[in-house]
């Protein structure tokens, strides 16, 4: 049997809002996987060096406050910088339409916003790792 997949959990930025990211990280246990929930207020090189300590498969982010176009890029690059490019991120949070091409532009696979069913993002991170795991 393979193992499960490794899931960060990640509330980026000082947004302090973060029942949406334990409600999917716990959904997301539920389905399976396991998850590493790093709390509020992560700095992206915090993110970043969860992943590489923690050998995620996948990273969640939930961003609350409008700060998206800042964080994402800053992880991203961050990620890239360190030779980490097979690890997709997911975002979740208040992200105005007109901004999802620029977060799949920058390293994300899936966006959802609020009223987002739990079983589409459970999917979409099933699909995220499904190379790994199959």
């Amino acid at each position: 049997m393979s193992k499960m997949p490794r899931v960060i959990i990640a509330k980026p930025g000082l947004d302090g809002h973060d029942r949406g990211a334990k409600v999917v990280a716990r959904a997301l246990r539920d389905a399976s996987m396991e998850v590493i929930y790093m709390g509020l207020h992560n700095l992206p090189q915090q993110v970043v060096e969860c992943v590489l300590q923690e050998d995620a498969d996948a990273i969640g982010l939930s961003i609350l406050s409008g700060a998206h176009r800042s964080i994402v890029p800053r992880i991203y690059k961050q990620l890239q910088e360190k030779g980490i490019s097979n690890v997709p991120m997911i975002v979740g949070g208040i992200i105005p339409e007109e901004d999802i091409p620029f977060l799949l532009d920058n390293g994300v696979v899936a966006v959802f916003t609020p009223g987002a069913n739990l079983n589409d993002i459970i999917a979409a991170f099933r699909t995220a790792v499904s190379d790994k795991y199959k």
